[in-house]
């Protein structure tokens, strides 16, 4: 499963300092989602194998993928998406758990989260689709408003899970949190055999618990927003908590020498035109982090932080100004800054 909407922004900071304290660790790596994921596991007392550890976590993340990517014709989601029906769809736990953190971080944003974009992600290019013009006229961009809106166009139920489309044209895309969901569910299988200090990373976002093989907290780096340089624009600590970046500067199309961002604004139907470069958030799990991370990119820096502010949220922007970045850090942020020098 490819999910384009969350930028690949975040890199791994490794301690400098020796320890001689050193625990057993079980690192495991592999692709998914149209990117990487590696894992780092304390082992303590569980007696898993590192081998069916592996077998667990493939099978983790390949679940989530028959029933989220918009990538796969026979997934639950692209059955959904084909369907012309208006009656009530029955939808797996997994989907559930997804549109009902998707709802609730719709409604937080004023409607800047919405998965119902999934016909404006196409229609500019950054979908499954090979074969779209360089850029929509204004008429195309129209007629996909009609069957986008979260709040307008589905009806969810959680219990038991199902879905329904008001509109038969409403198609769903989850690409701006389903890889934050994943990065749970491989958590999990990591709790579910005993393990309870850990880093799951995939594609740059990622959810830790308890301390490193060193017995130290986990720290990780946050990108300059430069496609061209992978150098650290911030160093910080994470542990029990889930952190995801997202970025328009990864991917991005030209036409006629003039960029557009992949992140698309719900209510023009355009992508967003702001100066927000990229949106890193820490939260409690990693699929909150996700869909917040891309939410708050789409608001932008002032209307981005505002909310921030307001709810608490931790949330780190780097902002354009001019030929360079500044970076502006919300209050419930600062505590995980580190300087770069220690």
């Amino acid at each position: 499963m490819r999910f384009l909407i969350t930028a690949l922004v975040l890199i791994f900071v490794t301690a400098c300092v020796p320890n001689e304290k050193s625990r057993e660790e079980i690192i495991l790596h592999g692709k998914t989602m149209g990117t990487t994921f590696n894992v780092k596991a304390i082992k303590g007392s569980s007696s898993v194998t590192k081998q069916e550890l592996q077998q667990q976590v493939d099978e983790a993340l390949v679940g989530v993928n028959k029933a989220m990517s918009n990538w796969d014709k026979n997934s639950e989601i692209s059955r959904f998406n084909r369907s012309t029906s208006t009656e009530w769809t029955p939808i797996s736990r997994d989907f559930s758990i997804v549109m009902q953190e998707s709802l609730r971080i719709h409604n937080l944003t004023a409607g800047y989260f919405d998965v119902t974009l999934a016909p404006l992600i196409e229609l500019w290019g950054f979908g499954t689709k090979q074969d779209t013009p360089p850029q929509p006229s204004p008429r195309e961009i129209r007629n996909a408003l009609e069957s986008v809106g979260m709040s307008t166009m589905l009806e969810f139920e959680t219990d038991p899970p199902a879905l329904r489309k008001v509109n038969t044209d409403t198609t769903v895309n989850l690409s701006a949190i389903a890889k934050g969901f994943g990065i749970d569910k491989v958590a999990s299988v990591l709790e579910q055999n005993g393990i309870d200090e850990y880093l799951v990373e995939i594609g740059g976002d990622l959810v830790t618990k308890g301390k490193n093989s060193k017995d130290e907290p986990w720290v990780v780096g946050i990108e300059k927003p430069d496609s061209a340089t992978r150098t650290v624009q911030q160093i910080v600590r994470v542990s029990n908590k889930g952190m995801a970046t997202s970025g328009d500067y990864r991917i991005y199309k030209e036409v006629g020498g003039k960029r557009f961002s992949h992140i698309i604004d719900a209510a023009s139907g355009r992508p967003v035109t702001h100066k927000l470069a990229s949106v890193t958030i820490i939260a409690d799990n990693a699929m909150r982090a996700d869909g917040l991370a891309t939410a708050l990119l789409a608001m932008g820096d002032k209307r981005g932080m505002a909310l921030a502010e307001r709810e608490g949220i931790a949330a780190f922007f780097i902002v354009r100004e001019g030929d360079h970045f500044i970076t502006r850090s919300s209050s419930a942020f600062r505590k995980f800054e580190q300087s770069a020098e220690k």
